[in-house]
């Protein structure tokens, strides 16, 4: 196997860890994820045989392989769902949960000029608020199916 397809495939590997867990949304998006991927490597390997050192190299491919990933609305939602639902049902039913209300909590989300670094600002809180909002009223409308 080529040095090539040992990055793509740490690359790709990487970057479906990631969406599974924090962008379920795009988690079977073979496109996005080998488009994604395939940049990274080259990047990387095009940082490296310019003479940057490794640290570099993987700054470099890791901001293209995760540019406009480091905001999740579905880590959001979980959050919410861990932190303020939790009491209503089990453990190993509030991530199956939390995927549901991510379509509900979606007009929400519109309402915020989602960046990178949103999860720190002030308009955090404000959105936290809504989503909890958000998810009691259709608990309520529909119990917890």
């Amino acid at each position: 196997m080529s040095t090539q397809q040992k990055d793509l495939s740490y690359f790709r590997l990487r970057l479906q860890e990631l969406v599974n867990s924090s962008f379920p949304e795009k988690a079977h998006d073979q496109k996005f994820i080998d488009q994604r991927s395939s940049w990274a490597a080259n990047a990387y390997e095009g940082a490296f045989r310019s003479g940057n050192p490794i640290e570099q190299c993987n700054e470099i491919a890791n901001y293209i392989l995760f540019e406009g990933l480091h905001f999740s609305k579905f880590d959001t939602v979980f959050q919410v769902v861990c932190n303020e639902f939790d009491t209503l049902m089990a453990d190993e039913e509030l991530r199956p949960f939390a995927l549901k209300m991510l379509p509900v909590c979606d007009p929400v989300f519109d309402r915020y000029e989602l960046t990178d670094d949103f999860a720190y600002g002030y308009e955090f809180d404000l959105l936290y608020t809504e989503i909890t909002g958000a998810i009691a009223i259709w608990i309520e409308e529909n119990g917890l199916q």
